[in-house]
């Protein structure tokens, strides 16, 4: 995953400011829990800036399986994707809570960023999303589904968490569902996973159910298990059965109450 810069940091937060301005008097689109913003298909030339919620975009294959691609809060935009003239849209956009929107026409948004001389900085803004997503792709590939996981908390920790001394709380309900959409494995895989994490104190669950993140713990765990796969791939022996003699190595008392399963 791509590190936040303080620059980018800096100009998230003028595009906010721009953007507030610039809806200031523009009327509020309230979208309902589970209610689309937009579906895959539609045509629509709007930005749309989050006052408030949360919105997830999604992506659905033939077969109707789907593949969550990121999740947005207060501040964020999404839908920018009609810039690039494509015409319908690719994704979908859900509401994960009841948000409040404001809709900027493409040909105004830009004309706002280059008011405020923000055209610069929203395509080094529009590349690291890029970026972001080459990463992404790259972990499919090549990283185990455990390891998908640890990244993506990470990465909801670091674009929607709260930091609390040492861990990151996330005030936002993602489901073991949503969860498997993001890591493209199936659930069962998911809640295993998220079991472990939480018997090594990489996660938690607080009082008021928000899932609280070590990140510090959590990125040295994913760093020691990249390393013992690498030495494991560079082995005469490739077969996925010598894995759980690795993590036994690594973790003896896990070992004890998991036994992995076999695939991704």
């Amino acid at each position: 995953m791509i590190q936040q810069t303080p620059q980018a940091d800096r100009f998230k937060q003028q595009l906010r400011e721009s953007l507030q301005h610039e809806t200031l008097n523009s009327r509020a689109v309230k979208i309902a829990r589970h209610a689309n913003v937009y579906t895959c298909g539609d045509q629509d030339e709007m930005v749309y800036f989050i006052e408030s919620g949360q919105i997830k975009l999604l992506i659905l294959s033939p077969e109707g399986k789907e593949c969550l691609l990121a999740i947005h809060s207060a501040g964020d935009i999404f839908g920018e994707l009609c810039l690039s003239g494509l015409g319908s849209r690719l994704e979908t956009a859900t509401a994960m809570k009841a948000t409040i929107l404001k809709q900027i026409p493409s040909s105004q948004f830009l004309a706002r960023l280059s008011r405020d001389s923000l055209l610069e900085g929203f395509v080094r803004y529009l590349a690291v999303r890029i970026a972001d997503q080459q990463q992404v792709i790259a972990n499919l590939v090549t990283v185990d589904s455990e390891q998908r996981l640890g990244k993506t908390l990470l990465q909801l920790a670091r674009t929607l968490g709260k930091k609390d001394q040492q861990n990151t709380r996330i005030e936002l309900k993602i489901s073991h569902d949503e969860l498997s959409e993001m890591v493209g494995t199936t659930r069962p895989r998911i809640s295993l996973f998220m079991q472990r994490f939480r018997n090594l104190g990489l996660i938690e669950t607080n009082l008021d159910r928000f899932l609280v993140i070590n990140e510090k713990k959590l990125t040295d765990y994913l760093a020691r298990i990249a390393i013992a796969a690498g030495h494991h791939r560079g082995s005469r022996d490739d077969s996925f059965q010598t894995r759980p003699v690795i993590r036994q190595r690594l973790f003896p008392k896990l070992a004890e109450r998991h036994i992995e399963s076999k695939g991704r």
